[in-house]
């Protein structure tokens, strides 16, 4: 067992280490693919023979008595959690063959892959706080790395550096508060530190700066900011960041060590407010967004607030079900993008429509996911959302009713803007010569998609599993469960839905509808009645005319203001960014003027004092007598004014 778990993190990291130094695209690509298939096989033999938790670590170092083991802890999550990485990572590795087959820096970006793909495997397995933030970092490096793969665009440095800094901010917190666990439990060993009696306000200091990690990692707000600008990195890299790693680490990190937050309300109370707004915040910006990656960036900081929601109503299993229901869903969401980019050479939505006809594969998978990203029987995301919101409603209280309250609003967004989607790429008539000629990507392509359309579709009847809920931990006892109150957030999904359909049929009605981003100034003026009654399914599927330009966001009010996020961007640079840089720039014109004007002027005396000695030693005779009279005549005053001061 203990070699399994330590296989599923080796593997991909020897690879990493091997693809640094090849540049045969083929043996990088065999290489890649081969450590990630280990890795997952490993994941699999885990949890099939898995049966009781288990530690198996050794002492790598003692710090005046603050000692830290490397080595593994596997118990029932941890076993879902690799399984659940090792699938999106090697579907990924295969994807990404086919995706970036023109791309000359295809060795290293495969090296870097196994790379983040060992780090998340790190975290996943670590028996020792140090070792998890190990694995934490090197996420963080590896995110930058790809984030700016594709040095083509211009937009890509900015973003890299930008998911590079804001997860660093939260970093800080999380050493800190790494620190102040480990201090106080005398090891950063994870099973001594949840074991650890601590008092209630160090309790409590250590779990609000582990929440600023979790915040930065799992793009919570205000922290948030990073994820939607990391599109632009390549899409198979969309896909591994939103569903397996980097963005779900720091849910799995609460939800490993919730008894140490399960005993700070204040934490729990911070983690739902936080969770609440990210969640609406999340929704209400994917409803205007033009770029299809756009889209589900913002869907993934929606659908991350329902996770920590569920943290902070007690409920660390059900998070984890939400975890790995979305890590299926969206992996595919985002390989099936990838597909219609890779066909239509464009993220914009405009560009597309009509893509039912001419990329059917790719349709049937997408729809599978935007049903499971709405919440929609039978798909994955119906059973785990309705669980997170029933574990909200028994919870009740403030924090219960709050998370309740925005997810149930989330859940009619996410209908709308998943069925805007939807509607816009795959139904009424192609916008563009691109969206005409659009086929199926190539097998290396497709066949990952399809294969994530199965856990997409199926992996909620998980929750009928008994054994399968009992590993998701404590904080599950909604889920599996059903009764008359999972009809409102169905309802409210089917009303988001055909919102959107209403909207999608009636905006061909405005005049001079604008046809691709952007809502024009007039584009919400004169709304049509929104009371004609929604277009028959069979309608809604016809390939003719309709709904070839329209867009529902055409008629949101605000829609600039949604599509920015609400300029939290620009909140953020006015508040923070440039505040900082001001700060920055005067201590650099501190240091320069003071520090540096110190010990340049310095060196300057001293440069100027031996230059006038050196002057003096290789003067000619005239200078030289003239220098010796000058010492003896300042010689004969000194002993003149000594004698008469006798």
């Amino acid at each position: 067992m203990t070699v399994l778990a330590a296989a599923a993190p080796l593997a991909p990291l020897l690879a990493a280490f091997v693809g640094f130094l090849l540049r045969s695209r083929r043996a990088a690509a065999a290489l890649a693919i081969g450590a990630a298939s280990v890795s997952l096989v490993a994941a699999i033999g885990l949890a099939v023979r898995f049966e009781n938790p288990f530690v198996d670590a050794y002492r790598a170092a003692d710090f005046a008595g603050l000692s830290v083991d490397f080595g593994v802890r596997v118990n029932g999550p941890a076993t879902l959690m690799a399984v659940t990485v090792g699938v999106v990572a090697l579907a990924v590795q295969v994807y990404s063959v086919a995706y970036l087959h023109d791309d000359d820096r295809y060795a290293p970006y495969a090296a870097q892959v196994s790379l983040f793909t060992a780090a998340m495997m790190t975290v996943v397995v670590a028996p020792d706080l140090i070792q998890l933030l190990i694995g934490w970092e090197v996420m963080g490096i590896c995110s930058y790395l790809l984030i700016a793969h594709d040095r083509r665009l211009p937009e890509a440095p900015g973003a890299a550096v930008k998911a590079f800094l804001v997860t660093r901010v939260g970093d800080v917190g999380f050493l800190l508060g790494i620190a102040v666990l480990g201090y106080h439990a005398g090891s950063f060993r994870i099973d001594v530190v949840l074991a650890h009696d601590y008092h209630p306000r160090d309790l409590t200091l250590a779990t609000l700066l582990l929440l600023a990690g979790v915040a930065g990692k799992s793009a919570q707000f205000p922290l948030h900011t990073w994820l939607p600008d990391a599109m632009a990195g390549p899409t198979p890299i969309s896909a591994l960041i939103h569903a397996a790693t980097m963005v779900a680490a720091g849910v799995y990190v609460v939800a490993q060590l919730f008894p140490l937050f399960e005993g700070s309300d204040t934490a729990l109370t911070v983690l739902a407010v936080m969770a609440a707004i990210t969640m609406l915040l999340g929704a209400l910006a994917a409803l205007a967004q033009t770029d299809i990656k756009r889209v589900l960036a913002w869907s993934t900081v929606s659908q991350l607030g329902y996770m920590t929601g569920a943290l902070a109503v007690h409920a660390p299993g059900t998070a984890l079900f939400h975890l790995f229901t979305h890590a299926a869903f969206k992996a595919l969401l985002f390989l099936a993008a990838g597909a219609v980019i890779h066909a239509v050479g464009s993220n914009l939505i405009a560009v597309t429509g009509g893509l039912r006809g001419t990329m059917p594969a790719t349709f049937l998978a997408t729809t599978a996911g935007l049903a499971a990203l709405a919440g929609l029987p039978p798909f994955s995301g119906f059973f785990s959302k309705e669980a997170v919101l029933a574990s909200a409603a028994h919870e009740g209280g403030g924090a219960g009713w709050l998370v309740y309250g925005a997810g149930a609003v989330t859940v009619l967004l996410t209908g709308w803007y998943a069925a805007r989607l939807w509607l816009r790429v795959f139904l009424g008539a192609p916008r563009t010569d691109a969206a005409r000629n659009a086929h199926e990507p190539p097998g290396a392509m497709r066949w990952p998609v399809l294969l994530l359309a199965v856990p997409a579709t199926l992996l909620g009847f998980a929750a009928l599993s008994d054994g399968f809920v009992d590993r998701l931990g404590p904080g599950t006892e909604e889920v599996g469960h059903f009764g008359a109150a999972l009809a409102v957030p169905l309802l409210l999904a089917l009303a988001g839905a055909g919102l959107a359909a209403l909207m999608w049929r009636r905006t061909d009605a405005v005049p001079n509808a604008p046809a691709s981003a952007g809502a024009g100034p007039g584009a919400s003026e004169a709304p049509p009645s929104l009371v004609a009654p929604v277009a028959p399914l069979p309608a809604l599927l016809s390939p003719g005319d309709a709904g070839a330009r329209a867009d529902p966001a055409d008629l949101l009010p605000a829609r600039d203001t949604l599509a920015a996020a609400f300029y939290l961007d620009a909140v953020q640079d006015a508040l923070v960014t440039r505040p900082v840089l001001a700060l920055a720039r005067w201590v650099k014109r501190g240091d320069e003027a003071v520090v540096d004007g110190a010990v340049n002027g310095s060196g300057a005396t001293a440069v100027r004092a031996g230059g006038l000695l050196a002057l003096m030693h290789r003067a000619s005779v005239p200078r030289a007598a003239g220098a010796a009279l000058a010492g003896a005549v300042l010689l004969g005053l000194v002993a003149a004014v000594l004698e008469w001061t006798r």
